[in-house]
């Protein structure tokens, strides 16, 4: 116990920070430019508010969110969503789609439901994201091939062939260079070199090859500096449902992005745990100052914050001072910027999509049976919309787990004068018509011997169990059977042992649970 508190005084200390805490935000800072650039190039949004939500999301959520070592920003996630309200509403009013957006988020974290958001199935979300990657990779392929990207993505999938036929040269040579740097830098062995962040590397490396080259190829456009860069949010001149869905779409992914990204850091290090409910206020709270100067939505990202700790961070100190760098940087050395090549900004963002389809998630979702999920969340996000993938991954995930509410086994059978029936599984109102089919089959005036090895007992279940019970010895019929209300407390207690047994006596049952609550 001492020893923690000696390092947690240290990391807190001047000394602390300046070991830890400065060098991680470098780190951070050198991941988080390009890919800020590249998302607002993806989002089809002005450059600079790439910029602008990674210095909000830096300061903002670094002072006040409740994961100190957590790194907000624009993310991947979300620039498919944003492309497509600023195609249907305009720049200026996608920014007051992320003010009001935000104030959601501040709502639902002030009212503490922020675990509640943590109820979508992960099949959804990893679906959701595998789609939005699909997207980027098409749309962003085409801008490496020295086209420009169509406005879905069967048109992109249409358009492709047609672009490999008149390959712009120097674009996708610079294009081509800059998945190749991501790639091999994945496979470098550990050491000093490998600490430099891959994608500082290839958009460095491809941009100082455009510059010696020569190249004639579209580059990064910033409207001066950071503050001139501002673009104030307006209202829309109709189509509120519109701006409404998009309000409340956006706080809703938005919102489960960060708080799954959260959850993920948690894992990922010792120190002060997640305030969930503190950290979604103040993701909603970076979202309105966001969208207030012109700035894209922010969420919580799991690549940077991973950087960060990696890094060696200990504090929020790191994410504030990644966003302090940001801003430097855009405002002293801004015009370096308008060095690198879109081209080369797209090519990362197609290696960024890439890594969205999570070969890890997928096999532990086929595990655990949720496959079919997912897949239909891919394909509802890529060939309809986003909102369409998840609702029809949503609607899935209800329909399959209405489908295991109702998996109960009802087994009767006769020996002799006693009917014996054995009830196996999960007994919910979604099994009770199967349980009283089978319970028919019992002749009135029967003796009948009930073993009820349930796991889930709901109050639709007791009641039709407790009503057949009554009308079976109301017409001079006998029920042998454990208490309901014992097997309503216990909800299913049974232990393994217990289920080898065809019909156990009440005795058995009592041991059975015994051993489970020594458990």
């Amino acid at each position: 116990m001492k020893s923690n508190v000696q390092r947690a005084g240290s990391a807190g200390s001047l000394r602390g920070v300046l070991a830890s805490d400065v060098p991680a935000s470098l780190v951070v800072f050198l991941v988080a430019m390009p890919l800020c650039m590249g998302i607002a190039l993806a989002s089809g949004a002005p450059i600079m508010s790439g910029l602008i939500a990674g210095v909000v999301g830096g300061l903002v959520v670094g002072l006040f969110g409740g994961v100190p070592l957590l790194v907000s920003g624009p993310a991947a996630g979300l620039a498919v969503m944003v492309f497509g309200f600023i195609q249907e509403l305009g720049f200026a009013v996608t920014c007051a789609v992320v003010v009001a957006a935000g104030l959601v988020q501040m709502a639902l974290g002030g009212l503490k439901v922020a675990r509640s958001a943590l109820a979508i199935s992960p099949a959804v979300i990893h679906g959701m994201l595998a789609g939005i990657g699909i997207l980027i990779v098409l749309g962003q392929l085409h801008i490496v091939l020295g086209g420009s990207p169509q406005s879905n993505a069967w048109a992109n999938l249409r358009q492709l062939p047609q672009q490999l036929a008149h390959l712009h040269g120097p674009a996708t040579v610079l294009g081509v260079l800059t998945i190749g740097l991501l790639v091999a830098w994945q496979f470098l062995p550990p050491g000093r070199l490998k600490q430099v962040p891959g994608p500082l590397v290839a958009v460095v490396g491809a941009s100082v090859a455009a510059a010696v080259w020569g190249a004639n190829v579209k580059r990064v456009e910033l409207a001066g500096d950071l503050f001139s860069g501002i673009q104030l949010p307006s209202l829309p001149q109709g189509n509120w449902g519109a701006f409404v869905t998009a309000v409340l779409s956006l706080a809703v992914v938005a919102s489960a992005e960060s708080l799954l990204s959260a959850v993920a850091t948690d894992k990922l290090h010792t120190g002060p745990r997640a305030n969930l409910d503190r950290e979604l206020f103040a993701q909603g709270l970076a979202n309105t100052v966001s969208g207030l100067v012109g700035g894209l939505p922010i969420t919580g990202v799991i690549v940077r914050s991973a950087a960060n700790i990696a890094a060696g961070a200990r504090t929020r100190v790191s994410a504030v001072l990644h966003a302090v760098w940001i801003l430097l940087f855009v405002s002293l050395l801004g015009a370096w910027l308008g060095l690198v090549p879109l081209t080369v900004l797209a090519g990362l963002l197609v290696v960024v999509g890439v890594k969205l389809v999570n070969v890890h998630h997928i096999q532990e979702l086929h595990r655990r049976g949720e496959l079919p999920v997912y897949v239909v969340t891919v394909a509802g996000v890529v060939g309809i919309n986003l909102l369409a993938g998840i609702g029809l991954g949503l609607a899935l995930a209800v329909v399959r787990l209405l489908w295991r509410l109702g998996q109960v086994q009802v087994q009767v059978r006769q020996e002799g004068e006693m009917h014996q029936v054995r009830v196996d599984g999960v007994l919910t109102f979604v099994g009770v018509p199967k349980l009283s089919a089978a319970l028919a089959q019992v002749p009135a005036g029967a003796r009948v011997e009930m073993d009820l090895a349930v796991e889930t007992l709901d109050h639709s279940g007791y009641e039709a169990l407790e009503s057949w019970c009554q009308t079976h010895r109301k017409t001079g019929g006998k029920v042998l059977m454990e208490p309901l209300e014992e097997v309503w407390t216990r909800k299913g207690a049974i232990s393994p042992s217990t289920s080898a047994h065809s019909i156990p006596s009440i005795p058995s049952i009592s041991t059975s649970l015994s051993s489970e609550g020594a458990r």
